[in-house]
């Protein structure tokens, strides 16, 4: 029996002979396509070669895709587990022509693949098409010797692909296989379709015309093919199997899954299992494609499907962290395939590990009040959406969740009441919002997240994506358009675009659409939106418009060598001057770093050097920068310390760098910066290139206030101080080695000489000297001396003056020093 890893082998092996690019999957967050949430079919990576935005070197290509249908429009979550073919997670294997072969060449390689290569009956294979495609019908009947009723023309859209309301678009044709009598269910096209007899394996995309706003339709000059088999389906074919989850890849996880949990695979938690090991599959993957769980967006489906595996592992009777101990099984079955899965394993258990130990101890408490509820109401009634809404917001149980866990008791939940109990809670965040300070104009980002939900940030792992232009502010008022020149805000629905928080400024760059161009200035945030804030160089910018963002990638380079030199600088200070440091402010700029830290006392020139050597230490440690989600207890517990202006909720993003001697990255004490931050850092501490502290002085009671510079800039730095250095030394004659010597030497030179002075210009003053005096007088039978004297100064009169009074004895003794007006 083929395993599904021999079949995707085989598949690609296939292409590969017959002249194709065997491409990597991409990540599940299309970087390409902002109207998806995440990667849900293998044709998304080549969506701009498809439309010509994208050129690569070849004109063939085939993939194994892996793909997520979790969220948005595309969501198979809730029939996960109770039905034989949906899945959070598949692979979509896909061959491609880019201009190159058509029909007659798409039809012939799925015939070929499947007869020859797969080996399946050909009487079990029958076949749509489009109804008016006829070129396809007689391929098919050339090639395969169909009969006509094994052709069967559908007249709906199932049968032609559109990529959107425009762009290119083409019939299909599919491929089925049917498993037989002894099953339910009827060929496509018949009433009896939604049987489980005929089993659609693959769908071969024709992309044929380009269709316009009008609803015309145009031939392309360069047709292309685009086709996708899911693995999970065409390997329960070709394993003999009428359930996906009986293929070889997903019963070793199902049998994973009931080892942990010492129960039976097939038993009375059968269903229990096959969630586990699905989203097993879908959260492993998305947190190794740098999707974390959060309170929103894309983290926000992603706690959502752990939970609901968690919520399964308890039902079976799991009293420990489950998900975490079956991701050993799921690299042993992937990893050969898919290596950012061995790549992420530690990151992908600890984040199960976290989640799921935080999730138990509120699901037992969640669990309770639900059946508490359930147990006041009348037999068979609707769940209250005031109490799902409370689940929610009290135990972070989803409605979904919700809906899960009454699926098996026979109950539903009243989801307009829910709806409304979310409503009214939305209107008193608003109450609470408007009264906090802000201007009322800033009201506007209050509607728009309301409308459109917080803004994605993509920029932990890229500084270009695409997105889309949920809105546009001009002058504090929304705006359809902006044209040339116009200052503009722009709200999108996911960006690469850091906006300023925690001390870190704003990321700047370019935002392309196919009729503008804004130069991104600054990015803020507001009401959980990424606000964009530029200037159109370029034509005009609209609603609704896709976008090319691109981040400045020099000045995001500089900024992130700055964020992790403040971690490192933080530890050091802290290490050089006592446990009491503590983090008083920070700006984190692309051109310095500049940190206030609580300390009594200007630090030393010997502080300085140390704190500096030291930060250059473990910058050239070359240590890679690691980071981590985890709850604030963990954290803390691992020892990271919260940088000052973070505000923290129930999870965390743990920044680790440089590893201390002898020890490596990981466990509490062996990492030399531990810190709490949402910000952008290098890949290795020595990406930040060079440290340079260039000031130290007072900000406030108890404060100090560092400057430094690194990378570039702490070069030239350095570059003008050796400069300085250099004319100094030519200057006095010595080599720069040499120059302090000198310079110590002049200084005891100047004040032998200035000594010197000082004895001459007494001794004239004592005798006489340019002086306006007469000797002493006897002025009422008082011996009386004045005398104004020049090039003297007044510190030199106290001297004199006792010079004086011993020669007279007794008397008075006036003298005036001239120094220049004074």
């Amino acid at each position: 029996m083929a395993s599904l890893n021999d079949i995707r082998s085989t598949f690609l092996d296939y292409f590969a002979a017959q002249g194709h690019r065997v491409v990597p999957s991409s990540p599940l967050v299309p970087r390409n396509d902002p109207t998806l949430m995440f990667t849900n079919a293998g044709m998304v990576q080549f969506k701009n070669v498809f439309t010509g935005l994208e050129k690569r070197d070849y004109v063939r290509a085939a993939t194994s895709q892996k793909c997520v249908r979790a969220g948005g429009k595309h969501n198979d979550l809730d029939n996960v587990g109770y039905t034989a073919r949906h899945h959070t997670f598949f692979e979509m294997l896909g061959n491609f022509s880019f201009g190159d072969y058509f029909k007659e060449g798409a039809i012939p390689f799925a015939w070929e693949l499947l007869t020859r290569e797969f080996g399946l009956p050909k009487e079990r294979l029958l076949v749509t098409v489009y109804h008016d495609d006829d070129d396809a019908a007689a391929i098919w009947k050339k090639v395969a010797g169909l009969p006509d009723e094994r052709i069967i023309r559908i007249p709906t859209m199932d049968n032609f692909w559109m990529m959107g309301p425009t762009g290119p678009c083409g019939p299909c044709s599919e491929i089925f296989y049917d498993h037989g009598e002894g099953i339910p269910g009827g060929p496509p096209g018949s009433p009896d379709e939604d049987g489980d007899r005929f089993v659609e394996i693959w769908n071969l995309v024709f992309m044929q015309f380009e269709q316009f706003e009008d609803g015309a339709r145009v031939p392309l000059p360069r047709p292309s093919i685009d086709t996708g088999m899911g693995l999970e389906r065409v390997g329960a074919v070709l394993q003999g199997k009428h359930d996906n989850y009986d293929t070889d890849l997903m019963r070793a996880l199902i049998e994973a899954s009931a080892q942990a949990t010492h129960s039976d695979p097939d038993g009375p938690g059968k269903v229990h299992h096959r969630v586990i090991a699905d989203h097993l599959r879908s959260t492993s993957f998305l947190i190794a494609d740098g999707v974390l769980p959060s309170n929103e967006g894309r983290g926000y489906v992603l706690r959502r499907i752990m939970r609901r595996a968690m919520r399964h592992a308890h039902l079976i009777g799991a009293e420990d962290p489950v998900m975490w101990r079956l991701v050993p099984a799921l690299v042993a079955q992937m990893g050969r395939a898919f290596p950012e899965l061995p790549r992420a394993q530690a990151l992908i258990e600890e984040t199960l590990l976290s989640e799921e130990t935080r999730f138990k101890a509120t699901l037992e408490r969640g669990l309770r009040m639900l059946d508490d509820e359930l147990g006041r109401l009348p037999s068979g009634a609707a769940l209250p959406g005031a109490t799902a809404f409370r689940l929610y917001d009290t135990y972070g149980f989803p409605l979904d969740l919700t809906q899960d866990a009454l699926r098996e008791k026979g109950r539903v939940v009243d989801t307009q009441g829910f709806e409304a109990a979310m409503a009214e809670q939305k209107a008193k965040a608003r109450a609470a919002w408007a009264g906090s300070g802000e201007a009322a104009d800033e009201a506007i980002w209050f509607d728009l997240a309301e409308r459109h939900g917080p803004t994605e940030f993509l920029g932990y792992d890229t500084e270009a994506a695409e997105g889309q232009v949920l809105a546009l502010v001009v002058g504090g008022r929304p705006v359809a358009t902006a044209g040339i020149g116009v200052e503009v805000q722009v709200v999108l629905n996911q960006t690469p675009f850091y906006a300023e928080q925690g001390g870190q400024v704003g990321d700047a760059g370019v935002l392309r659409t196919d009729k503008g161009r804004v130069r991104v200035t600054d990015v803020r945030k507001k009401a959980g939106l990424f606000v964009h804030q530029g200037r159109v160089e370029e034509g005009e910018l609209a609603q609704g418009a896709a976008a090319e963002l691109v981040v400045d990638h020099e000045r995001r380079a500089a900024i992130r060598a700055n964020h992790s030199a403040t971690h490192l600088l933080h530890e050091a200070l802290r290490r050089a001057l006592g446990e009491h440091v503590a983090q008083r402010g920070s700006l984190v700029a692309p051109d310095r770093l500049r940190f206030d830290f609580a300390h009594p006392k200007a630090m030393t020139a010997e502080e300085q050097a140390r704190v500096e050597a030291e930060v250059n230490a473990y910058v050239r440690q070359n240590t890679p920068v690691e980071t981590r989600i985890m709850t604030p207890e963990a954290a803390e517990r691992l020892g990271a310390r919260a940088l000052f202006g973070e505000k923290y909720g129930d999870e965390v993003r743990v920044v680790a760098m440089g590893a201390r001697p002898g020890s490596g990255l990981g466990a509490a004490g062996d990492t030399y910066s531990l810190e709490l931050c949402g910000g952008t850092h290098v890949a290795r501490t020595g990406d930040i290139g060079t440290f340079r502290l260039v000031s130290e002085a007072a900000s406030a009671s108890g404060v100090r206030r560092v400057e430094a510079l690194t990378g570039e800039g702490a070069r030239r730095q350095i570059a003008a101080d050796e400069a300085a250095l250099a004319e100094a030394a030519g200057l006095l004659r010595a080599r720069p080695d040499e120059l302090a010597e000198r310079v110590r030497a002049l200084l005891d030179e100047r004040k032998a000489q200035g000594a010197e002075i000082a004895e001459l210009r007494r001794r004239l003053a004592m005798a006489g000297g340019p002086a306006e005096a007469k000797g002493p007088e006897t002025v009422a039978g008082v011996p009386f001396l004045a005398q104004t004297l020049a090039g003297v100064s007044g510190k030199d009169l106290r001297g004199l003056i006792d010079e004086h009074k011993a020669r007279l004895g007794s008397g008075v003794v006036l003298l005036v020093a001239d120094t220049g007006g004074k």
